[in-house]
């Protein structure tokens, strides 16, 4: 029997990304609401208690809204959204984060699906706290620069509509000047850290696609830390996965630049250690498609981990 798959928001970015990942699928049965009742909350309630598995890809507030409609305990969800990313009783989905993230997922009633630049910086920061390397009381700086996809409806026409008052012919530009981020939160309890974690985000004039940096001046970390024992760590936690990979040095050290498009339509994160040894400074990159791991195809891996398939069924984008 399919399993019956409720979008809640499927007509924006990441809905409509997911539903293009899933439409092929023989495996599952869709509900879908007509343009006439699909703000009807009687009709919306109906269908978040009917489907096996409710996908939230809403504003945070709707989010929470949509969660605290569901009143069938056999539902399961799963939340794009940044509401539930630090809510006890949500399991964060980044299946490669620890060795238990996939049997926690996989049994869970209520998944929240990691942010994009979070999937990045925590895949860099845990490892290296977790090892000992990195202390949790760390002064810690996240840098990133992400396509404007990232942004939703709004940032995506400020970019792309010539006819939105806001149109911008600006190739580059920072954001968050206030220093809180959603995101930042999420980075400091994942990536178990004491303190929130300076982040400098950026947007690009490109769709999606993005690049993630933690710099650290290993001269200053207790244990007199080297280049290797970065690379060693962050390579250790995740030899054998499927979807993350890690440089090797010598891949890094040939490279002179990095294109934050690079990994676009897929759901894979690559990681890399450009390190200094003689002086003694790295910089930890992640590269990833903001709307593929970052977002939707990692939503997917999470669907097939918790109904027992092949996870990588269907999170790539057809060509």
């Amino acid at each position: 029997m399919a399993t019956k798959i409720f979008i809640d928001g499927e007509a924006g970015t990441t809905g409509l990304q997911i539903r293009s990942r899933l439409d092929q699928r023989k495996d599952l049965e869709f509900i879908r609401l007509g343009d006439d009742v699909r703000k009807d909350p009687a009709a919306r309630k109906a269908a978040l208690n009917s489907a096996d598995i409710v996908i939230l890809c809403l504003p945070d507030d709707a989010a929470k809204e949509a969660a605290g409609l569901i009143e069938n305990p056999a539902v399961r969800v799963i939340d794009a959204s940044s509401a539930h990313r630090t809510t006890p009783g949500w399991v964060y989905g980044l299946p490669e984060m620890t060795e238990r993230q996939r049997q926690e997922i996989s049994g869970a009633s209520r998944v929240t699906n990691p942010g994009c630049y979070p999937t990045g910086a925590v895949s860099l920061i845990r490892p290296l706290v977790r090892g000992g390397l990195l202390p949790a009381d760390w002064p810690v700086t996240v840098n990133a620069i992400s396509g404007y996809s990232g942004g939703g409806k709004q940032m995506i026409a400020e970019f792309e509509d010539e006819t939105s008052p806001n149109y911008t012919h600006v190739p580059y530009r920072i954001y968050a000047m206030g220093l809180e981020h959603k995101h930042v939160e999420e980075i400091r309890v994942h990536g178990e850290l004491a303190h929130r974690p300076l982040f400098a985000p950026a947007v690009g004039r490109y769709a999606q696609g993005m690049i993630v940096e933690v710099p650290l001046q290993l001269w200053a970390l207790p244990g007199d830390v080297t280049v290797a024992q970065v690379h060693e760590a962050i390579a250790e936690a995740y030899a054998g996965e499927r979807f993350v990979s890690v440089a090797a040095p010598e891949e890094a050290a040939a490279l002179k630049t990095l294109d934050p498009e690079g990994l676009n339509g897929t759901n894979n994160l690559k990681l890399f250690v450009f390190g200094n040894e003689d002086r003694k400074q790295v910089r930890l990159v992640a590269l990833l498609d903001n709307l593929g791991k970052g977002a939707s195809a990692q939503a997917v891996q999470c669907l097939n981990i918790m109904l027992g398939i092949d996870e990588g069924t269907g999170v790539e984008l057809a060509s």
